[in-house]
């Protein structure tokens, strides 16, 4: 089965690098794709070195910060268009430990998505300050209680989706750009017949670079969370 690993990426030229060399060390024909953003800091000019050097890599240049949401549709449209049959998602900035993928793929021979998650026996989460675990835990106890889903991380971006399901979406029927991405993302391919599983992990918040999370985006994906609940579905 081919499979690509998408990493959507803006201002992480202290990251790219290290996480493409520890991804492609677990030998486990794994091809790359990576999403930036126009991103002024370089990050772009890294994933196009990385490319060709090493093969196995791939980059979409995009013009400007358009949202993780939108990325990572992105990198299902390239996975589609380019014949995978797995693609896995994570994060630029080591949150996502790639030492994780061999039980994430593993699990993906059993079922359709497969959520590295933080909220299950053997998970867990370093280095995040308390507002950040409260704002975590409501929505997903929003979530779990609107959406009935049987997962217990709803919002972690590291997952394994299988061909098919991707090939079910509806690109233009999300109202998601930010970070409420995951969760529609989840509803949706749920709601599409989609097998869920869970594989332990422990997210760390990043060590270098600068999180690209802020006040307003959250309220933005507040209010999408609300609309998907009340009125979407």
């Amino acid at each position: 089965m081919k499979k690509i690993v998408a990493v959507a990426t803006y201002n992480e030229a202290e990251n790219l690098e290290r996480l493409v060399r520890s991804i492609l060390s677990l030998d486990l024909g794994l091809d790359i794709v990576i999403v930036d953003d126009n991103s002024p800091d370089g990050t772009g000019d890294i994933a196009d070195a990385l490319a060709a050097e090493t093969g196995r890599v791939k980059v979409v240049h995009r013009p400007g910060k358009l949202g993780l949401g939108t990325a990572t549709l992105e990198s299902v449209r390239f996975a589609l268009e380019h014949g995978y049959d797995i693609l896995v998602t994570m994060d630029a900035d080591f949150s996502h430990d790639p030492m994780y993928l061999p039980a994430i793929l593993e699990k993906a021979a059993g079922f359709d998505i497969v959520i590295g998650s933080r909220y299950v026996h053997g998970g867990g989460v370093v280095n995040w300050p308390f507002s950040r675990r409260l704002i975590s835990f409501l929505v997903n106890f929003y979530c779990r209680t609107v959406f009935r889903i049987p997962v217990h991380d709803y919002s972690g971006a590291y997952r394994a989706y299988r061909r098919w399901v991707l090939e079910k979406l509806e690109p233009d029927a999300f109202i998601s750009k930010g970070y409420s991405f995951q969760e529609e993302m989840l509803v949706r391919c749920a709601r599409g017949g989609a097998r869920t599983a869970e594989v332990p992990i422990v997210f760390v918040d990043r060590a270098v670079g600068a999180t690209k999370a802020n006040r307003a985006e959250m309220i933005r994906s507040g209010l999408a969370l609300l609309r998907l609940g009340l009125w979407e579905f």
